[in-house]
């Protein structure tokens, strides 16, 4: 059976358009050095040191918002800088800028700016 080319262009343009790239969000909290949090639940300001040796050496890094969440922090592809500020907040709070992803209940931050929190 053949369609006109008329009637396969009216068709595609009653299909839904394809979903839209996330937005930028903005979250708040403290920077977690995972390994110590997961480990041993360590946070708050009695662990920013040893949070920000964690950082300088290259462990991976969370924040924990207000509600409970933890976002796997990580750096935009090419544009690392913003995820690189990011480690002079650890064990302190900041205010995040970027894209936030869930991928098999992991949820993960791909971090665009980075600013002390209020």
């Amino acid at each position: 059976m053949r369609y006109p080319i008329a009637f396969l262009f009216a068709f595609c343009l009653t299909l839904p358009a394809a979903p839209a790239f996330s937005s930028d969000t903005v979250v708040s909290g403290e920077i977690l050095d995972m390994a110590c949090y997961l480990g041993r639940n360590a946070k708050g300001p009695s662990h920013a040191r040893c949070a920000q040796t964690c950082a300088d050496h290259g462990m991976p890094l969370g924040v924990l918002t207000s509600d409970d969440k933890v976002y796997l922090l990580y750096p935009k592809h090419g544009k690392e800088e913003a995820f690189d500020e990011v480690k002079k907040f650890a064990g302190k709070k900041a205010t995040l800028t970027g894209v936030v992803h869930d991928r098999h209940g992991i949820l993960g931050f791909e971090v665009h700016q980075v600013a002390k929190a209020d």
